[in-house]
């Protein structure tokens, strides 16, 4: 299948930058419903999950 797109996802690194922006705020929104990024989050580590969980909600 191959390593998800979500770790270098371009609006991930937008909202790295500034979380505040329009293109932030919509890919948070994105995140509460992409089954991709769902998926993603269960292929990392216990600690890596966590991780981003904290940082991006």
């Amino acid at each position: 299948m191959g390593e998800s797109k979500c770790a270098n996802c371009s609006m991930k690194s937008r909202y790295d930058k500034n979380p505040n922006s329009i293109i932030s705020k919509i890919w948070k929104w994105h995140l509460t419903w992409c089954p991709g990024w769902k998926s993603y989050l269960k292929s990392l580590p216990e600690n890596e999950k966590n991780e981003m969980i904290k940082k991006y909600g």
